[in-house]
């Protein structure tokens, strides 16, 4: 019958299974065709056809000096599974060519297969991971073409790095001999570690293609297959498996050119639906106990707020400061809870200071980035069910103050802000002032001993917690605009309510719709108030104007 066609294609192919390595099983077809200088000299008997209908040729034993035995070949070979060449038989038997433990033992094995009857292949033979040959092959190998290539000082490295067997292990508890970091490394450290340290195995499945009665000369051993497999359960095949792709071809040099095909099957043995099912099993049951860990770190128990309570969880950051007017700044905080219906574990702290940081030019401005992360939780219990009543939500308060070179401070700027009556994440810029006195002696003292008027109520900023009038006065406040903080708040709300009868969910609903309107009532109340300042301050520049230059703005003014 004609073949189909030559396999070209000689480069290596990659897989990646989860199986033992030790399940791979590999089947090698070896056949020789004819003498390589018969198939060149031979014409096509029909036009058209580029193929030699192969199956007309009969071998030659007498021409060729083979046997009709030796002809063809095929044997089915293990991962790392040792079959000696005639070569290796003639060396091992002589106890003189022995020198290591391996040589030992492999005459041991041949003595074996000699009294039992001999080896069964003749061709084919395995090189595995342990003989001298893989490792002198792989030392050897080139990385180009060029006759008079000389190893570069990286491909010496890598080579030495197969040496690596998996089975070697580090000594637990061991004491460290060398720095984790190297800060300053040298050019003999940067060339000494530039490698790839994963370990390989490597097995190579060679065919001795001497005529009958030369077998195990090295000048006519050949590499059929080459096999690695890394600790990852890599395994590198080189050339592919041949499957639908015909056989691959090799041909011989010397006085009589012969030409030989052979192909390399994947036979591994597929699993049997009992060890699949015992192998989901195991995996099973491992992949629950992970899950039963994991369970255990978090909690099984869902923790459930009381029935007609909200609970507000709040993950802040102070993310940044900018537009003040000293360097090194820090902030104070506090969260303020209305005193009617709110509360907060005792373990939660509402307050917090950040770090000392220095600034950066921004453009106009120096930004100070602090990515400070705080945490907070507050619970609010609804008892008043009357329209009217309008519950107040929590205030954040802050207090920018700025480190001079002596460790004395100055406060820089107050500001408040409601925090946000919806979840999800919020980002909010807080606009600060901060109390002034007229005259240069105030600023003189502020610039070389530090120190300035502070406020000693800090909700003073908003609507002090202490007062129960109706009218709050500031007359006689001095204030300047300074710079302005950043936050963002992810907020996480939780109510019974909303798994607990439509009454209760309806109410629990009114109360949070009513939350937001407070929200934006606080935001407009917020704009108008941050107006007044505005208009005092123009009021208070007005009068701090000479009467000369008052004149003509009162003239136009009326």
């Amino acid at each position: 019958m004609a073949e189909a066609v030559w396999n070209t294609d000689t480069g290596e192919a990659v897989y990646r299974s989860r199986d033992p390595v030790r399940n791979l099983r590999v089947r090698v077809h070896l056949q020789r065709i004819t003498s390589s200088s018969f198939l060149h000299y031979q014409t096509v008997t029909q036009l058209g056809k580029d193929l030699i209908d192969l199956g007309t040729f009969a071998p030659h034993p007498v021409a060729s000096g083979h046997r009709p035995d030796e002809e063809e070949e095929e044997v089915e070979i293990g991962w790392q599974e040792k079959l000696f060449s005639q070569f290796e038989v003639d060396l091992y038997q002589n106890e003189a060519a022995c020198q290591s433990p391996l040589d030992y033992q492999y005459r041991q094995e041949i003595l074996k297969l000699e009294s039992s009857g001999g080896r069964k292949n003749r061709r084919i033979f395995t090189y595995t991971d342990s003989d001298r040959y893989t490792n002198l092959e792989e030392h050897c190998q080139k990385m180009t073409t060029a006759a008079n290539e000389v190893p570069s000082f990286l491909v010496e490295r890598m080579t030495n790095v197969r040496r690596r067997r998996q089975d070697r292990r580090g000594t637990e508890g061991g004491i460290l001999k060398s720095r984790i970091i190297t800060w300053e490394p040298s050019e003999e450290f940067i060339r000494s570690n530039h490698v790839i340290n994963t370990p390989l195995q490597t097995m190579y499945i060679m065919a001795d293609l001497g005529p009958y009665g030369k077998l195990g000369y090295k000048s006519y051993e050949h590499v059929l297959c080459i096999l690695k497999v890394d600790s990852n359960g890599v395994i590198t095949v080189k050339p592919d498996f041949s499957g639908l792709k015909g056989p691959y071809r090799i041909e011989t040099e010397g006085e009589k050119q012969e030409l030989w095909k052979y192909t390399v099957d994947n036979v591994s043995s597929l699993a049997q639906p009992e060890e699949e099912e015992r192998e989901r099993r195991v995996f099973k049951d491992l992949y629950g106990r992970h899950r039963e860990y994991l369970s255990s770190l978090v909690g099984t128990d869902f923790e459930m707020t009381a029935p007609g309570a909200l609970r507000l969880f709040v993950n802040g950051e102070v993310v940044s400061a900018q537009g003040y007017e000293y360097d090194n700044l820090y902030v104070r905080f506090f969260v303020e809870l209305p005193a009617a219906n709110w509360s907060s574990p005792e373990f939660h702290q509402l307050s917090g200071v950040t770090q000392t940081c220095a600034t950066k030019s921004l453009g106009m401005d120096k930004v100070a980035y602090f990515s400070y992360p705080f945490t907070f939780e507050a619970f609010f219990l609804h008892e008043d069910e009357s329209d009217d009543a309008l519950p107040e939500w929590p205030v954040l308060y802050c207090e920018v103050r700025s480190l001079d070179f002596w460790q004395r401070y100055r406060v820089e700027g107050y500001g408040a802000v409601v925090l946000p009556a919806t979840p999800g994440s919020h980002t909010l810029t807080v606009s600060t002032w901060r109390p002034m006195e007229l005259g240069p002696v105030a600023e003189l003292r502020r610039f070389f001993i530090g120190g300035s008027l502070e406020l000693e109520d800090l909700t003073y900023v908003r609507i002090p917690g202490t007062f129960k009038g109706e009218r709050l006065s500031r007359f006689g406040l001095r204030t300047e605009t300074t710079g302005s903080v950043t936050f963002r708040l992810h907020c996480l709300q939780q109510s019974r309510a909303f798994m607990e009868s439509s009454s209760l969910r309806k109410r629990m609903r009114s109360v949070l719709d009513r939350l937001e309107g407070f929200s934006q009532q606080s935001s407009v109340h917020n704009v108008l108030e941050a107006f007044h300042r505005a208009r005092r301050r123009m009021q208070e520049a007005r009068d701090s104007l000479p009467q000369d230059l008052m004149s003509p703005l009162r003239t136009s003014a009326s």
